[in-house]
């Protein structure tokens, strides 16, 4: 199942139509920077096409159908995995599935052509000389899709197939189709620190033995004192259920437990958590198993039940996010999808603003101001433990002088359940060194003048400590309106230890509109031509700059490879 669709307009006059399938649908509008009304937007429609199929998401085109071909053809490969493609005529007239014909887009094409009193244009051999589809039914899948083409074919000659429902592993064939519907909750319990390998080898043992398909799993639950559990985690999007839930279905129980009920508060944990994942109206079609530190249950949901309606909460998702040093282009992959899959944006305001047209309209931002560091950690965290996918913005890198480090400080002190992930970016000093050449190409540091964390004798030990050493060495935080004094004299420590021309990189609003990097001889530097937004890099005493035929200077340290080619 792919995600939510993408609908793709061009200009304004396509956005009334979009509107209308995104209210059937779902999904999110994607349109051209500058266009209001969107939930995202591009500078480039063919490469954020590309971009969001390879997510798995539907793509609904409110444009020529070429353009779809064009976006998608680079990056298509398995067809029974990608997600549907469709390309609808600006005023509804035509609805083309391009892609995913069996794989929905057959039954989105004759949702958007029925809400637009268009014409959804099928090609699919079934769909056209059959009158029907083959397709899973919603809320199913198809056992075995390699008989697909061959059972249409046989139908298309006038021959009977066979299409079976059923939870059981059953084996098809060219004329006997397979659906498994997605109607069963396994209910997952374990000891702490349990074996993953042990709670998933007894649901293998438990499906077989119980002829039941895996595919015909819908979800799976378990108490939330288990959120941070290996065992139950491999399974992926789990729903956790306080122990007051699990305690309702107490009455529903096969194998109650008053050891469990001292234990955790409810009498069960795998019955109950099935139980309440498949509705009042489910059954146990499995009681309890055990293994010898793990357990599980199957409750079968009746027909057209919502698992939505569960009560649980998905574990929490706090992801600590580096969006490099401001333009988007240095935004990494990893970066940009966790910040689509996020629900809340929390961080600097500044930061935020940085990648605001990258949001969707359903994404909250939470925003702090400068200085509000830990508040700001604090509100992730909260966040993070209602059960909601975060991200925590940092500027250049997450760990480097951001958020990483206090998120995990903080979960220290107060422990918590929710998954936490660091994605890295591209930090300044390395965009300050790309830019200029070469200059960190041999060994370096990274130190912060600002001594509001960190005493000044601390760092000035450590300046003293990068100049003996030879570092080339890069000042993060180097002024403020009231720290003015602190770079002077650490350039002073380096100026010891460095020849006059060792060249100095002046590198300020890296990756924004007006940045301004340049290169001066550090006899030549002078602080007052640095801000609070600026990043300044001192060579090692080997590093050279030098000037181009096209008037462009470059900085550089060299490895040492010289001294190789010339030999002993």
């Amino acid at each position: 199942m792919s995600a939510a669709p993408a609908i793709f307009i061009l200009g304004p006059s396509a956005l009334p139509l979009a509107l209308k399938i995104k209210a059937e649908l779902g999904g999110h509008i994607h349109g051209p920077m500058g266009l209001a009304g969107t939930d995202r937007q591009f500078e480039r429609a063919t490469a954020e096409m590309a971009l969001t199929f390879r997510k798995g998401h539907a793509l609904i085109g409110l444009c020529a159908s070429g353009i779809l071909i064009r976006a998608v053809a680079p990056v298509l490969g398995d067809k029974h995995a990608e997600p549907p493609v469709i390309a609808v005529a600006e005023d509804g007239s035509s609805v083309v599935p391009l892609l995913g014909g069996h794989h929905g887009a057959n039954d989105m094409a004759r949702k958007i052509a029925a809400l637009t009193g268009g014409q959804a244009a099928l090609t699919t051999a079934s769909d056209v000389a059959l009158g029907e589809a083959l397709d899973a039914p919603g809320g199913a899948v198809l056992a075995n899709p390699e008989h697909h083409k061959a059972a249409a074919a046989a139908m298309l000659r006038g021959e009977a197939v066979t299409r079976e429902t059923t939870i059981h592993r059953t084996t098809g064939g060219e004329r006997h189709l397979v659906y498994h519907p997605l109607r069963l909750a396994v209910g997952l319990g374990c000891e702490r620190g349990a074996d993953p390998e042990e709670l998933r080898q007894l649901l293998d043992e438990t499906l077989a033995r119980h002829n039941i398909a895996a595919e015909a799993i819908h979800s799976f639950g378990s108490i939330d004192l288990k959120e941070d559990e290996p065992a139950i985690t491999q399974f992926g999007d789990v729903i956790f259920f306080p122990a007051s839930r699990l305690k309702a279905e107490e009455k529903r129980l096969l194998t109650p437990s008053e050891a469990v009920a001292r234990e955790v508060g409810t009498a069960g944990v795998s019955e109950a958590a099935a139980l309440a994942l498949a509705g009042p109206e489910a059954r146990l079609i499995v009681p309890k198993v055990k293994s010898t530190r793990a357990t599980l249950a199957i409750a079968e949901a009746p027909a057209g039940w919502s698992f939505a309606n569960h009560g649980g909460k998905h574990r929490g998702v706090l992801s600590v996010v580096g969006i490099g040093p401001g333009g988007h282009d240095m935004l990494t992959p990893a970066a940009e999808h966790v910040l689509w899959q996020a629900q809340d944006w929390v961080g600097y305001s500044l930061y935020l603003d940085l990648i605001d047209s990258l949001r969707q309209r359903d994404q909250t931002r939470h925003d702090f101001p400068l200085g509000g560091e830990e508040d700001r950690v604090r509100r992730a965290i909260d966040l993070a433990n209602e059960g909601r996918r975060v991200a925590l913005v940092c500027s250049g890198d997450a760990g480097i002088y951001a958020m990483a480090s206090l998120a995990f400080e903080l979960i220290d002190e107060e422990p918590s359940r929710i998954a936490v992930e660091v994605i890295p970016g591209i930090s300044a000093f390395q965009m300050a060194s790309a830019r200029v050449g070469a200059l960190i190409g041999h060994d370096f540091c990274c130190i912060s003048l600002s001594d509001l964390l960190t005493p000044w004798q601390a760092i000035e030990a450590r300046v003293e400590a990068a100049a003996a050493g030879d570092f080339v060495t890069a000042f993060y935080n180097p002024r403020s309106r009231k720290r003015r004094d602190q770079l002077e004299r650490a350039m002073a420590i380096l100026a010891r230890h460095r020849p006059p021309t060792t060249p100095v990189v002046i590198a300020s609003n890296l990756g924004r509109p007006d940045e301004i990097t340049r290169i001066v001889p550090l006899a030549e530097f002078n602080p007052e031509e640095v801000d609070m937004l600026t990043l300044v890099m001192v060579g090692a005493s080997q590093s050279k700059a030098f000037r181009r035929g096209d008037g462009v200077t470059h900085a550089y340290t060299p490895r040492g490879y010289a001294s190789k080619r010339e030999g002993p």
